[in-house]
């Protein structure tokens, strides 16, 4: 046994007797030893109350680690009591006696663990140069069949996103799927490409429209604003009328005046100055008739909307001289308040001239006619910088809270049939409107209303 554990392999040889004591080992350290019968080691027999006399392989074979870190495949080979060794003169042992020791075999596995080293070690290589090779192949074919395709495909997208819609999509060396997603797309955009040359020509033939409505608007717009004006001349006609009569009868009687101080001889000299006085009133009459002629006429007069600097406390004073003869006969009496020194705007006169017009006649129409009747204008200073306010006041009968918001709708009007269409305060807000400016009410059922109209002032009297 001492030369066989010599052999490669064999780490060592141990005999037991059946009393657990090492009888010979091949460590000479190791002779004598006595072993547990507890022991893991022989517990595979000896676990039982009566020892096993025959066991597997597996149960005889066992793998330890030393405490060098090597392992050993340890083999228990029962010796057994055989008759040919009982009945020998020479045996010790009765023949009751089935087993007689163990053989303890421990073979070296580290031969074994280089191997598995050895093939683990090329087992692990030549899985990594499989899985590189393996991912190699995968970056070309995604890099070839679905990378550039897909590059192309984001290209595209940015293309579209961009609307620049005539860059067709050409993809070739792809996969089926991709392929087929990039004919989707390539249908995509042409079927949008045409929608938007579609909807382009659309856009134009709406602009044209909408160019050719908006000038039917402005159109309409004006005659709209002749009509108001009109309206507001034909009532002020009568009035106007009865105030053109008056000069000219003086002026016929002065003329007769004039006629009887006159002789075949000329003037006497002793009336020189009483003909002279008498055809100054001529003139100053027919001044004041020339005077309200123009004033109908510049207001009657339609012409294209052309903004200037004026003097807001001027169209005032014009539009009142009008609108004069008309309030006596309407027994209103008119207070005027106008600021010295109010900045100028920057408005169409005529048709700031109508806005004022149309709050003073709706004025006196609320009071009725009735005595007392009392129409305020004044002008000063906007709440906010940079605008002036024309307000316009009553003491007539005033608006019900529930038509306050319908006041500047076309054709609302509270005024009895046959009185107005309610056209002119609808004109009358778009013209301050256009003009930047806002139309402020305030009103109390039979306690009056103050039409506010607020207006921008000239950029040059502003920098001022």
């Amino acid at each position: 046994m001492q030369t066989i554990a010599e052999k490669q392999g064999i780490d060592r040889i141990s005999l037991f007797n059946r009393e657990g004591r090492a009888v010979f080992s091949t460590r000479p350290e190791e002779a004598g030893r006595q072993v547990d019968r507890n022991a893991s080691t022989c517990s595979g027999c000896h676990a039982f109350p009566s020892p096993r006399l025959q066991l597997d392989s597996m149960s005889r074979a066992r793998i330890t680690t030393a405490r060098s870190g090597k392992r050993n495949l340890e083999i228990v080979t029962p010796v057994y009591n055989e008759p040919s060794c009982s009945q020998a003169s020479c045996h010790a042992h009765p023949a009751s006696i089935k087993v007689l020791g163990v053989l303890d075999l421990a073979l070296t596995l580290e031969p074994v663990d280089e191997v598995a080293r050895n093939v683990q070690l090329r087992v692990f290589a030549m899985a990594a140069t499989q899985v590189l090779l393996i991912g190699v192949l995968i970056y070309l074919f995604v890099r070839h069949f679905l990378s550039r395709p897909i590059q192309k495909l984001v290209e595209a997208t940015q293309a579209v996103s961009e609307m620049h819609l005539d860059q067709p999509i050409q993809i070739t060396d792809s996969s089926r799927e991709v392929g087929e997603l990039a004919r989707s797309f390539e249908t995509m955009r042409k079927r949008l490409r045409q929608a938007m040359a579609e909807n382009n020509q659309f856009t134009q033939n709406l602009e044209a429209k909408v160019e050719q409505r908006t000038q039917e608007l402005k159109a309409a717009h004006q005659k709209l604003l002749q009509s108001d004006r009109m309206a507001s001349l034909g009532q002020l006609s009568a009035s106007v009328a009865h105030e053109i009569n008056n000069p000219i009868s003086g002026v016929l009687n002065l003329s007769m005046l004039l006629q009887r101080v006159m002789t075949d001889d000329g003037i006497p000299r002793d009336r020189v100055p009483e003909f002279r006085k008498y055809l100054g009133q001529v003139i100053q009459e027919t001044s004041r008739v020339g005077r309200i002629v123009s004033d109908l006429l510049a207001f009657s007069r339609r012409s294209k909307s052309q903004r200037s600097d004026a003097d807001l406390n001027r169209i005032v004073r014009t539009t009142l001289s009008l609108a004069e003869h008309k309030l006596r006969l309407s027994n209103v009496e008119t207070e005027i308040d106008l600021a010295d020194g109010l900045p100028v705007v920057f408005c169409d006169a005529s048709q700031i001239q109508q806005v004022v017009l149309n709050l003073v006649l709706n004025a006196a129409e609320s009071t009725h006619g009735k005595p007392g009747g009392r129409v305020k204008v004044e002008t000063r200073p906007g709440a906010e910088p940079g605008t002036v306010a024309l307000s316009v006041s009553d003491n007539g009968e005033g608006i019900a809270e529930e038509n306050l918001g319908k006041i500047f709708d076309p054709f609302f009007s509270t005024k009895p049939e046959r009185k107005g269409v309610g056209l002119g305060l609808a004109v009358l807000y778009g013209i301050v409107q256009s003009h930047g400016g806002d139309v402020a009410v305030k009103s109390e059922p039979a306690a009056g209303a103050t039409f506010t109209v607020t207006l921008p002032i000239s950029p040059e009297a502003a920098a001022a």
